[in-house]
């Protein structure tokens, strides 16, 4: 069957009501309702509304919860009973107040904990708080939502991280990076230098940089960064499909600044991906809404549908982590039988050029050879049979509309899909690493490589201690394997 959402139905009011046998979506958050100020009958209610969204509800306070939620707004009362009840320290689970409980049931998942939502038993310093000691290194053992709330320190170390990389300065790039991703897991915002001097990848450069953004609202170098003619001119040509870092430096060397520059110079010769790039640039440099992926997302459907019936179409990339625009979107294509999966990108891709929509493609046919593997050195882009496309996505097939940039009063629009077909086997590697964020994949393979004597890609895990493959038919296997607790998608924003 194929994987793709189709509208629910409307439950009837007895089908409302989920069981405890009812397998739990949210299996790494144990709620826990103090029913003091609740009542009973409030607290059966919410407990029922909880399970009916795939939360897990603990009917008694115990070790394996990590949310304890209460309506007593008597901090010290309330401390004064979890101490008393609690088996273990309190302070070592999260003690929320109901707007968190409300915020996740409005959300359908567990939203992360800001500052607004503890009670705290004693109202820490400023500078210490409690979250920092647990902050861990590699971002697959920190839960990263799409909610930034140190946008302004991060905006600025991405941008000192591109400029880096523009200048092939890996070492520092990837350090920038990395701070900006312990910043982004962080539940609280940061208010004080003094808050990151125990964070993890966040040096005394880092650290003094944090202490000049909150000082004067800005660093003054990202000023000087982002007025660069060097650095804004090679930002806008690697922003076109098919162009790389070394092709827009070559074109800057020799004086170029804007696209009607390239487009002038009478020398240079553009690939068909780099025509494309700048033929749809205004449609594909603008975000894509959800709903114009999952419009595609049902457009690649019914092709695969057409070709292959028991296909597996999933979509992953950013909107899989639970973003609501991106840049492109992203599928993995595949059938339940190893060896039907070939062919069937070619087929598709046929399937769309009849019907008029396809705008470019670039297909690139598997490599894929097991008796290659492991690999010890990570490649970008893995060997399994992928395309490259350009699609044209009419109006009337999204919900809500497209997204239109001002002035365009056309019904239709470009848009970047990616598609990969691995073996089935290979389904839960490609997802993973499909899936991302680039930041949480790195992180992965270092943590795999440096903590588990493991080699991890987007074809196969090895374990170098055993000498073996290990064989995995979910993402939650991967992780068991590395001996890491399950990070559902949506917290790997990393």
């Amino acid at each position: 069957m194929l994987r793709w959402p189709h509208p629910k139905k409307r439950l009837r009011p007895e089908e409302t009501t989920l069981s405890r046998s009812k397998k739990a979506v949210f299996e790494d958050v144990h709620i826990f309702l103090v029913e003091r100020k609740m009542g009973r009958s409030r607290r059966s209610f919410l407990t029922q509304l909880a399970r009916s969204k795939g939360f897990v509800v603990e009917d008694v306070l115990s070790d394996a919860v990590t949310h304890v939620v209460s309506e007593d707004s008597e901090a010290s009362s309330l401390w004064a009973w979890l101490k008393g009840h609690s088996p273990s320290d309190p302070s070592k689970m999260h003690v929320l107040d109901i707007s968190w409980f409300t915020d996740s049931m409005k959300e359908r998942r567990p939203v992360a904990v800001e500052t607004k939502h503890l009670i705290q038993d004693v109202l820490p310093e400023v500078s210490t708080p409690p979250s920092v000691v647990a902050v861990s290194q590699y971002a697959c053992q920190r839960r990263t939502t799409t909610e930034n709330h140190n946008k302004t320190l991060t905006d600025a170390f991405e941008v000192l991280a591109e400029n880096y990389e523009f200048n092939e300065m890996e070492g520092q790039c990837l350090a920038f990076r990395r701070a900006a991703s312990v910043l982004k897991s962080l539940s609280w915002q940061v208010r004080s230098s003094h808050q990151v001097h125990d964070l993890p990848c966040l040096g005394e450069t880092m650290e003094e940089l944090v202490e000049e953004i909150l000082q004067y609202g800005r660093s003054f170098e990202v000023a000087k960064i982002l007025s660069d003619e060097r650095f804004q001119t090679l930002k806008g040509f690697t922003s076109v499909f098919g162009v790389g870092l070394k092709t827009a430096e070559k074109w800057y060397r020799r004086g170029l600044r804007t696209f009607p520059d390239v487009m002038a110079e009478p020398s240079i010769r553009l690939n068909r991906m780099q025509q494309s790039g700048f033929l749809h640039y205004g449609d594909i440099s603008r975000h894509v809404s959800k709903a114009e992926a999952l419009a595609l997302g049902n457009i690649i459907d019914e092709a695969v549908h057409a070709i292959a019936p028991n296909g597996i179409l999933t979509l992953t990339g950013g909107f899989r982590r639970g973003k609501e625009f991106g840049h492109d979107v992203d599928f993995i294509v595949t059938t339940p039988e190893r060896g039907q999966e070939e062919g069937l990108l070619t087929n598709i891709i046929k399937h769309l050029k009849h019907q008029g929509i396809l705008l470019f493609c670039d297909f690139q046919p598997s490599s894929f050879d097991l008796s290659k593997l492991p690999s010890h050195r990570f490649e970008a882009m893995d060997h399994f049979a992928k395309c490259f496309l350009i699609l044209k996505l009419e109006g009337h097939q999204v919900e809500g509309g497209l997204c239109r940039a001002e002035g365009d009063s056309r019904d239709w629009r470009a848009v970047r899909v990616d598609l990969v077909s691995p073996p089935l086997d290979r389904f839960a590697f490609t997802l993973l690493g499909w899936t991302g964020s680039r930041q949480f994949e790195r992180d992965l393979r270092r943590f795999a490589r440096l903590e588990r004597r493991m080699l991890l890609d987007n074809h196969a895990l090895f374990d170098k201690t055993k000498n073996e493959f290990l064989a995995a038919t979910s993402e939650k296997d991967i992780f068991a394997h590395l001996g890491l607790e399950y990070i559902e998608p949506w917290q790997r924003n990393a």
